[in-house]
Parts: structure tokens; sequence; C-alpha cells
């Protein structure tokens, strides 16, 4: 019997199987990339959810925002938390196992016999505070999985503003080329005609200087950009070799006040950050609960069947219980009181701080409006200059100084036109990673979902 109960406990156990590190590079590489498969099922978001994954054809704005959530190093250490967490869980949810104790005696003295000592109890408490925990730990599931959910709408943010800066970097790269070759140009006449006495050294020195700016400021965006191809490979898991091809054109969408209202007024409903804070919350409640009900006293129970040496069998029962005199888990009970009071505190705060962002963007974005659209009014008029500036300067009307100026001045007002879309853009997806996909994408190439999906929604699909 012994034997088959030893045998049953044996073939119940988990065994132990070495895992061990590995020594190399794991990060995507581009040709591991052309086969990357994306389940759209699995995205955070509705808009991500109705696109198709496809990198042959170069990558969008939405496949590098799937990409992230499926590939980025620190959501994959989220997912690992929340596996932790679901185990926590099954644990919480385990009944005790009983305790057997035994014991024998050996007597030295003739006509006696051998005693002995059996028992088996279970520990009561741990059955009336069974509930409490298990619903703490199932809440506490649910508050990792959203914030999951939340860290995933992160990475979604930064995967997009990255995409954006890399675009608007690729456009505002050749107009800082021909900065530099129109400053370089212009030092380089300017120097021959110093030499040949027809030009001071004060004018000279002018365009140096100029000119030296002008290879400052594209050294600068060469390094900014290649900070930028880092920054998205990092986020993506990607090898640093790859280079991506990215695609779509700005459509320029702006969400409306009505669409931001909607999303705001919803707020504490669909946050995922904000529902994880309530189900922490609820957390919190029940291990409140679990630290009143252990006041009282720790009850054990058992049953004892014994021999003395004298041969005479006994059968009885034990009761192990603790005084509640001195401890009575009076110092549990205030921790868990002042933790539940902290909590409520944060999640009111956060969702203070929540309206309070939405605001500062929605101020902002159109502050960065009105002045885009001054910028882009004045540009006709500066690209016309630079037209007739060129056409004079062909036909030997104009000096090369005025020349180079007028078409310096269009460059410049170009790329303030293309900085303030790029902000523009980078503060639409701010607001995206406050609201969700209510707002829609600035270089999105599906439809936008006309209607979000509650958090809520969106992470019962996500646990799946």
């Amino acid at each position: 019997m012994t034997a088959l109960v030893g045998t049953t406990l044996v073939a119940a156990c988990t065994w132990y199987r070495p895992a061990p590190l590995s020594a190399h590079d794991t990060s995507t590489s581009a040709t591991a990339l052309e086969h990357v498969q994306i389940d759209p099922a699995t995205m955070p978001l509705p808009e991500l959810a109705a696109h198709r994954f496809d990198p042959s054809d170069g990558l969008d704005i939405e496949e590098v925002a799937m990409l992230a959530v499926a590939s980025n190093p620190d959501l994959k250490l989220a997912r690992d938390d929340l596996g932790i967490a679901r185990a926590q869980a099954f644990s919480a949810g385990l009944l005790p196992d009983p305790q057997l104790s035994v014991s024998s005696d050996y007597p030295g003295a003739l006509g006696t016999t051998r005693a002995f000592n059996y028992g088996l109890s279970m520990d009561v408490m741990a059955i009336v505070t069974r509930g409490a925990n298990k619903k703490s730990a199932d809440a506490t599931v649910v508050k990792t999985d959203l914030t999951l959910l939340w860290q995933e709408w992160q990475i979604v943010a930064q995967a997009k503003q990255l995409f954006l800066k890399a675009r608007f970097q690729d456009a505002t790269l050749p107009l800082l080329q021909q900065q530099l070759d129109l400053a370089r140009t212009r030092y380089e006449r300017m120097a021959a005609a110093q030499r040949d006495g027809n030009l001071t050294a004060d004018a000279t020195t002018a365009a140096l200087t100029s000119y030296a700016d002008a290879r400052k400021q594209y050294a600068d965006a060469q390094r900014a950009a290649e900070q930028t191809h880092h920054d998205l490979n990092a986020l993506l898991g990607l090898a640093p070799d790859v280079q991506l091809t990215l695609t779509g054109a700005e459509d320029g969408s702006v969400p409306d006040d009505a669409t931001i209202d909607s999303a705001v007024a919803a707020l504490p409903k669909r946050r995922p950050d904000l529902l994880a804070l309530r189900a922490g919350y609820d957390a919190q409640e029940q291990k409140y609960r679990s630290a009143i009900l252990s006041q009282f006293p720790s009850l054990s129970v058992g049953f004892v069947r014994a021999r003395d040496t004298s041969n005479i069998y006994t059968s009885g029962f034990q009761i192990n219980l603790s005084l509640p005199i001195f401890n009575r888990n009076r110092g549990n009970v205030a921790i868990e009181h002042a933790t539940r009071q902290r909590l409520r505190d944060e999640y009111q705060i956060r969702l203070n701080q929540a309206y309070a962002d939405v605001a500062h963007l929605r101020t902002d974005s159109a502050l960065l409006a009105g002045q885009l659209q001054q910028t882009e009014a004045s540009l006709p008029d500066v690209d016309r200059a630079a037209r007739d500036a060129a056409n004079a300067f062909a036909a030997h009307n104009l000096a090369l100084g005025a020349y180079t100026d007028a078409q310096s001045a269009a460059l410049v007002k170009r790329i303030d036109v293309a900085t303030l879309r790029e902000s523009l853009a980078e503060q639409s997806i701010g607001l995206q990673a406050l609201l969700g996909s209510a707002i829609p994408d600035p270089f999105s190439t599906a439809s936008p979902s006309s209607s979000a999906s509650t958090a809520s929604t969106a992470s019962d699909t996500h646990a799946k």
C-alpha cells in the first residue's frame, strides 16, 4: 500500500528539465523578417486587427506597429510576467495538503511492545482564507493582463512615432543636402573671387560660416537618422543591420473634436491602465478581507491513532489553536488597509492626469495646426521667389549671393513645413496612445474603425 501511494505521488510530480541560456544573438534578421507571420487577431487595437501583415512590399505604419507588438523585447518580458501571475493564481486555488505525523518508541524493558503515534491533520484556516486569496490572485491576473495591454498601446505609439520620425527624416535629408550644396558652392566661388582680389575677406568669412553651419546641420541630421534607425530596430527586436523599407503616404487625418470628446467620456472604461488599477484595487480588497479573516485563531484539526508500550491502542483527535492575545494579525490588517488607500489614490491621480494629458495635447495640436497653416500659406511665395531667382541667375541677371539666399529661404521653409507636420502627426499618435484607436493614424493605409472597442473587450481578445 505504501509503495502504491509513493508511486502515485512520484507520477504526479513535475520533473526538472534544464533550460540553458543562449550565447548567440536571437534578434530577427533581414532574412527571418521575410518569413515573419503575425496573426491580426492577437493585435490590441482594432485598426491593427483589421490589417494584413505582409513585409514583402515594405512596412506601412500599421505593419510596423504589428511587428512591434509581436517582437518587442519588453513585451516579451511583460508576457512572461503574465504567465507568472497566472501560475500564482493557480497556486492560490489549490487546497492545502494534509499533514501526516508519525512517531515510534522502542522500549528497552522486557515484556513491552513498540509504541507508535500516527496523526493526520489539516489547516482549517487555509481553507477559510482560500476563497479570498483565490479572488485576489485572479484579480491580479486581470490587472497584469490589462497592464500588458496598456504597455502594448504604448509600444504601438512608440513604433508609430519612430515610423513618422524616420519618414520625415528621409524627406528632409535631401533638402538639407541641397542647402549644403548651395552653401558650399557659394563659399567656393566667393573664396575664388577673394583669391583673385575681387572680394573682401569679411564676405568670404560670412560664406564660410554659413557653409560650416549647413555642414553641421546636415551631419546632425544624419546622426539623428541613424539614431532613429537604431531605436526602431531595437523596438521591433530586429538585428542592427536590418534596413526597413517604410511605405505609405501621409493623409493628414486630424481627429475632430466630437471624436475626441466621445473617447474622453469613455476614458475610465477603455483605458487599460485605468482598468488595470481598478483590478489591482479589487485584488487588494480581497487581500484586506483575507487579513481580517486571519484575525481569528489559527485552527488545525486532525485525527490520531496510537499504541503505548503496554500494547494498549487509543484513537482520538487533536486540535492546534493559536490564542489571539498579542498579535491578532493586527499588523497585517493595518498594512492591507493602508495599501488599499494608496491604490485608491493612485487610481484617482492617474485618471486626473489622463484628462490633463488629453487637454494639453488638444491645445498644443491646435496651436501646431495654426502654425502649420500659416507656414504652408507662405510657401508658394517663397517657392515663386526661388524660381524667379533661379531664372534670373541662369540669365546672368542676379548675383550668386542673392540666388543662394532665395534658394536657401525656400529650402528652410520646406524644412519648417516638414518639421511642423511631423510634430502634428506625433501629437496625433500621442492622443492615440491616450485614447486608443478612436484617433486615426496620420499615415494610415486602411480606413480607421468608426468606433473602437473598449479596452476590456480588447483585453478578452488579448488574453485568448
